[in-house]
């Protein structure tokens, strides 16, 4: 507890590390605002109905990582999951056309290029999922929740364009944390609206499990535990790196080594992160807008049962998917032993070049589907809670989306902050070795 208080302190002293949290908790509080406000020309005291459709399904999911924006009708009703979509797309370009593939290799100017391309899709996808999302509250909402004396299809105009603004508003938040503040902005801002939601989800649970006559204690007890090893769990997961030995080495003779230094190639066995069980969710959700958010037509319906086999299992299959994809997207095999070759380095055994790259590329495939499976196991995890009868709200913490983004995000952040301390000669948030965030050692 000592080293807890002295490592607050230490957070505190240092000017830049200081302003950079302030900065981040001040523009954090502007975006948990902004979700109340609702939109202008609808009654906030009419939005029971709303409310009660974005408890349940993946509604209700979206309205998780909008923070309760989208059951509160509000100026950030669509979040960045438009922003992560759009991502999404970009990122496939990137695989298919050369054109993207040649700004992916011009360091930040391709970057900034490939971020401005993301940017004007998410306006193209804001500008189909805005009027869905209106007509949606037209099909839940009470005629007279709406006092705009404007014509419906006027009306309807001018709320999409609240909406677009507001989520690029909450994109601009996100970017502005990312470059003076601390962490990865729009990540800090869908697990925030994640949190935002766990003292309701919570309370919810405590009082269904003491109205029960019997057991209502020790079943509480039993999901506290239960959600405390599920916890530990995805940590080891997010955390879990494996490493390949590659020798630098002048000459190898048997086990002797001459004039070298043993190095190490860090291979996470989950590369990916927390990105591909996003990605998959964000294409779960296309049915659900292309029927205007409407569970009960088609497809839409199918998919909207997250505790029904064939949700669970299209979701795994995806989760499992975006594992590889994105691992493939992040870890070039071709441009790792090229590196290795121009720095006279090499693996026992195998000729630097081709041959290299093509036995890490054999190991990346090998270690990524222990971490892809666990990774869709840990995403499912909330249709078994939900089935064994924890309410729908507090049974998103027991895996899925909402745990791992806030495990990731969470020990990124502390990474970020443990930097600046180890920095500045300061010891860092662990007693023993240093926090491994998503981002590696």
């Amino acid at each position: 507890m000592k080293r807890l208080i002295q490592t607050l302190v230490n957070i505190f002293k240092i000017e830049e590390l200081r302003k950079r949290i302030l900065y981040t908790l001040g523009l954090i509080l502007i975006y948990r605002l902004g979700s109340f406000i609702v939109l202008p020309g609808i009654d906030a005291s009419q939005l029971a109905n709303l409310q009660n459709q974005s408890s349940e399904g993946l509604v209700g999911l979206l309205n998780m990582f909008s923070g309760g924006a989208f059951g509160n009708a509000s100026i950030f009703a669509l979040g960045v999951m438009p922003y992560i979509s759009a991502s999404i797309v970009i990122q496939l370009l990137g695989v298919m056309f050369p054109f993207f593939q040649r700004l992916q290799r011009e360091g930040e100017s391709g970057r900034r290029k490939m971020n401005q391309y993301t940017r004007y899709l998410t306006i193209v996808i804001l500008a189909i999922q805005g009027p869905a999302y209106m007509a949606n509250l037209r099909y839940q909402l009470p005629a007279e929740a709406f006092v705009s004396t404007m014509g419906s299809g006027l009306y309807g105009a001018f709320a999409t364009l609240i909406l677009i603004g507001g989520t690029m508003f909450v994109m601009w938040l996100g970017e502005r944390i990312t470059d003076r503040g601390i962490g990865n902005g729009i990540s800090l801002i869908i697990m925030v609206g994640i949190i935002a939601r766990l003292p309701m989800a919570l309370q919810i649970e405590f009082m269904e499990k003491f109205n029960q006559t019997t057991g209502s204690v020790l079943m509480l007890i039993v999901e506290m535990v239960i959600l405390f090893f599920v916890f530990v769990a995805t940590i080891a997961l997010v955390q879990a790196v494996r490493k390949v030995p590659v020798q630098y080495a002048k000459r190898i003779v048997g086990n002797k080594q001459y004039g070298g230094v043993r190095q190490y190639i860090p291979l996470k066995i989950n590369a990916a992160g927390v990105m591909p069980i996003i990605f998959a969710q964000a294409m779960m959700l296309f049915p659900l807008i292309f029927s205007n958010f409407n569970a009960t037509k088609g497809l839409a319906a199918v998919m909207s049962d997250t505790t029904g086999f064939w949700y669970n299992f299209v979701f795994a299959i995806m989760v499992i998917l975006f594992t590889y994809f994105y691992t493939a997207i992040t870890v070039n095999p071709t441009n790792m032993a090229e590196e290795m070759k121009k720095n006279g380095g090499f693996i026992p055994g195998y000729k630097p070049g081709k041959k290299t790259a093509d036995y890490l590329d054999a190991i990346m495939s090998r270690i990524t589907l222990p971490g892809s499976i666990f990774l869709a196991m840990v995403a499912i995890l909330p249709a078994f809670a939900r089935l064994l009868g924890v309410n729908n709200q507090f049974a998103q913490f027991y895996g899925g989306t909402s745990l791992l983004i806030l495990v990731g995000v969470v020990l990124d952040t502390l990474q970020h902050i443990e930097s600046h301390l180890l920095m500045r000669h300061y010891d860092g948030l662990m007693k023993t070795g240093r926090l491994k965030g998503r981002s590696g050692m």
